[in-house]
């Protein structure tokens, strides 16, 4: 529970006193109390009343009084709504590295099939963006709930130098942000005032779901990403696809090849490993900590047969909207309904004369 108005609170700091006046004033009574020479004669002329009785009203007082104060802070919780419409980015990491065929026929055909099948299983009501990521990243498919058009694009993607794991994952906010008017972009938005943090425990209806097999070499830090998704509230599910061994010798380009043959443009050393084949491994350390930071779950997959079950295991079927509800109304209501009820038992167990 958040309270928006948190030095209300500071009147709760009364209660004690309130108590401890209370207590004076049932010893103050005591003064003035008439002797008798018999106890026998006051149990005839006073009806037994217990302790609880006496009490127990004051006790409903102060209680609602408690609530009325916790009402006045404002307090909120956060709940969780149905999304209307549900946004899936998928960030495939295209690296060279990619080719390897320790995956058979390769990590990116295969990466690919279980992307295919993947979309195939969602729900009418669920937008799907394909971003692809080498030496930088790059949206190859908008947010659609269009099938034809996202296997397309899955089936046109083709490898580049490098890895840019941060990039990957500020394109997707990005392209978030253009179906969602409530999320802030990154690129860009130097001139604008930085996003209001989202609440612990509060994420907004989309998620970011990055394929990779290397280390982040290129562009910003996965983490410094992850803590820009965090502050808007988009969970990122990382899953670290390759086996241990790799392959050895020269990686050459696969996938769709465009004119250019390398249609990222990239340069240097592979995404994923250095020349020759050379594989770097996958960085779990980091990826655990980029899903750890914005709410998601990390996941590894060694064979087409784990990556696809993997995909089968996202968590996208419980993907719900996380706001901020107000609940001051409820404390209010507890308060008045213990404070009507103070009055009652006063006035039945203790009526006026």
């Amino acid at each position: 529970m958040i309270l928006l108005w948190p030095a209300f609170l500071f009147l709760l700091g009364l209660m004690p006193l309130m108590a401890a006046a209370y207590v004076w004033m049932l010893r103050r009574r005591r003064r003035f109390a008439v002797r008798y020479s018999s106890l026998s004669l006051i149990r005839e002329a006073l009806t037994q009343q217990s302790r609880w009785r006496r009490h127990l009203p004051f006790a409903l007082f102060l209680f609602a009084l408690s609530s009325l104060i916790v009402a006045m802070g404002r307090p909120t919780a956060i709940v969780s709504v149905p999304a209307g419409q549900v946004t899936i980015i998928l960030a495939l990491d295209v690296s060279r590295s990619m080719c390897s065929t320790d995956i058979q026929p390769n990590r990116l055909e295969a990466a690919k099939t279980a992307a295919r099948l993947f979309v195939e299983r969602q729900s009418s009501n669920t937008q799907i963006g394909i971003v692809a990521f080498a030496g930088f990243a790059e949206l190859v498919q908008a947010p659609t709930a269009d099938q034809e058009l996202l296997q397309d694009a899955i089936e046109s993607l083709a490898t580049a130098r490098r890895t840019a794991i941060g990039s990957a994952i500020i394109k997707s906010l990005d392209t978030i942000a253009e179906v969602d008017a409530n999320i802030a972009p990154v690129t860009g938005a130097s001139s604008k005032p930085e996003p209001t943090p989202a609440p612990q425990g509060a994420y907004a209806p989309h998620i970011i779901v990055l394929l990779t097999d290397g280390v982040s070499n290129q562009g910003p830090l996965p983490v410094e990403a992850a803590q820009q998704a965090a502050d808007r509230g988009v969970r990122v599910c990382p899953i670290g696809f390759g086996t241990a061994s790799g392959q050895s010798g020269p990686l050459p380009f696969c996938g769709t090849r465009s004119q250019s043959g390398d249609p990222f443009g990239g340069g240097g050393f592979f995404g994923g490993g250095g020349g020759g084949g050379f594989r770097r491994g996958i960085d779990d350390a980091t990826l655990k900590q980029v899903a750890d930071m914005t709410g998601g779950e990390y996941y590894t997959a060694e064979s087409a047969g784990e990556l696809q079950r993997v995909f089968e295991n996202l968590p996208t079927h419980l993907i719900t909207r996380h706001e901020l509800m107000e609940i001051s109304v409820a404390f209010a209501a507890f308060g008045a309904l213990f404070a009507g009820l103070a009055v009652g038992l006063s006035l039945l167990w203790h009526p006026l004369p």
